[in-house]
């Protein structure tokens, strides 16, 4: 007979979200299952994602600066025979230190970390399959679903890790290649896209609509378009794709619907992330993906069995780790009774592409459709002086200004660039705002009082000329 362990809480998936809810839990005393399907702790976020990828793209910067100066020398570029893997450096010792760190913080809340894969058997009861091949019952009285997403594979893509990589498979690239094609026009595509040109390697970046990051302010979306295309690359807007096999010899054939055939030595496919609940059985349990395969959910991260709560990539966007943090531990709040408030739409983006990019609130179009008088203020990072001692002058601050003067939103291309502004819209900051206040000199900061300045001087041109509709004079 199977003994049924019993739990306050179950929570499936130990990323941003799960690991977040279970420790809020814990923290109330109630007694915490965690099941990870993986052998490590902290999802695809430490292990495929967020960290090793930024590891990447901190590594592509430095050699980047490096094949810069050996240029003014006259001296050629380093060998390009050297791995992904070993561009990362010392990353799987951050990666072990960062398990090991998550680890002994669910342990030190005495949260039982169960590693397999998780299957519900009813709406109160789930059989966990462990990595040792036995198999565990759980009842419990809330679960949390935090399972996470995976690459979407599209039919037409014949993704085999060897030539035609996926978001995930990326980083076992034995090689820098000479060319590249990405197929995709996001967060994940244009962070590699941009990573690898830099490293040296030839790059089109392939996608359906006419702009990459069509989500960003246009400002963002046009300086990095300049900025990849400055280094070499490519990017083809507004085509659709017929089909992407290996040629069986040693390139990549991508032919395009009108017919155009790009050849590269391998292709990223980057086509978006879908929720990786296939395993979970969530039907057994009365649950029902929407028609964007994710879990609908309330403002408490409710699906329609109220006690079964979802959080991060399985609700779909924004799909950030800072977002699926917060909205674990809204989910766990709510099962103990803690008063929270409600999630606000000020989430800030982060986009770690080179360069930087950011923002937060109402893009430029948004705010217009909104506001009658709209005005914007920049500051070139050519500008300040920290611009200039960090050679960091490609960058660039906006603010998107409403009639009365109140920050609307915050748009950031360049370095530093995802340390953004926030708590000033959380305050409804006004232009006067950054005026009257003092910044460190030298700093990036300093961008934010320069283009403060920018727009108090085109509201008040627009106070002297009237107030039209929609009248903007940035």
């Amino acid at each position: 007979m199977t003994t049924i362990e019993k739990a306050d809480a179950f929570v499936i998936g130990s990323g941003p979200a799960g690991q977040k809810a279970a420790i809020q839990l814990a923290k109330t005393g109630r007694r915490v299952v965690l099941c990870e399907q993986l052998k490590e702790i902290g999802g695809a976020c430490v292990h495929q994602g967020t960290i090793p990828s930024k590891a990447l793209r901190e590594r592509a910067m430095e050699r980047g600066r490096f094949n810069a100066r050996l240029a003014e020398l006259q001296i050629p570029e380093i060998d390009r025979s050297i791995s992904v893997a070993d561009l990362i450096g010392e990353m799987s010792d951050v990666v072990t230190a960062h398990d090991k760190y998550m680890t002994d913080q669910l342990v030190r809340n005495n949260i039982e970390i169960v590693h397999g894969r998780a299957s519900f058997i009813d709406e109160f009861h789930i059989e966990v399959l462990t990595t040792t091949g036995g198999k565990q019952q759980f009842h419990a009285k809330n679960f949390i679903i935090a399972a996470g997403s995976k690459p979407r594979h599209p039919d037409n893509v014949a993704i085999d890790h060897e030539n035609i990589y996926d978001s995930d498979s990326i980083l076992t690239l034995a090689y820098l290649p000479q060319s590249m094609v990405v197929l995709g026009g996001g967060v994940i595509a244009c962070e590699y896209a941009s990573i690898f040109s830099t490293l040296g390697t030839k790059v089109t970046l392939i996608d359906r609509y006419p702009q990459p990051l069509g989500f960003l302010d246009s400002d963002l979306t046009q300086r990095f378009i300049r900025s990849f295309e400055r280094k070499g690359g490519v990017f083809l807007g507004e085509v659709e794709l017929a089909s992407c096999v290996f040629d069986g010899i040693s390139q990549v054939e991508t032919t395009l619907a009108n017919g155009t055939v790009v050849k590269s030595d391998k292709v990223l496919c980057a086509q978006g992330r879908v929720s990786d609940l296939d395993s979970l059985k969530i039907e057994n349990a009365g649950l029902s993906i929407n028609d964007r395969a994710l879990l609908s959910v309330d403002e408490h991260m409710r699906t329609m069995q109220h006690h079964i709560y979802a959080a991060g990539d399985v609700i779909g966007p924004p799909s950030l780790a800072s977002s699926s943090m917060e909205q674990g531990r809204h989910a766990a709040c709510h099962i103990a009774g803690i008063e929270v408030g409600t999630l606000g739409d000020l989430v800030p983006s982060g986009i770690y592409s080179i360069p930087e990019l950011a923002c937060v609130g109402l893009s430029e179009q948004q705010a217009r459709e909104k506001f009658d008088v709209v005005v914007v203020g920049r500051s070139d990072f050519s500008e300040i002086a920290r611009g200039h001692i960090a050679n960091a002058k490609d960058g660039m601050v906006k603010l998107v200004v409403s009639g009365d003067g109140v920050v609307r939103g915050i748009h950031i291309v360049g370095t530093n660039a995802t340390d953004i502004g926030q708590m000033g819209l959380l305050q409804s900051a006004t232009v006067h705002t950054y005026i009257e206040n003092v910044f460190n000199f030298p700093t990036y900061a300093e961008s934010y009082r320069v283009a403060a300045l920018s727009a108090a001087a085109e509201l008040a041109t627009s106070s002297s000329v009237g107030n039209g509709d929609n009248q903007s004079v940035a």
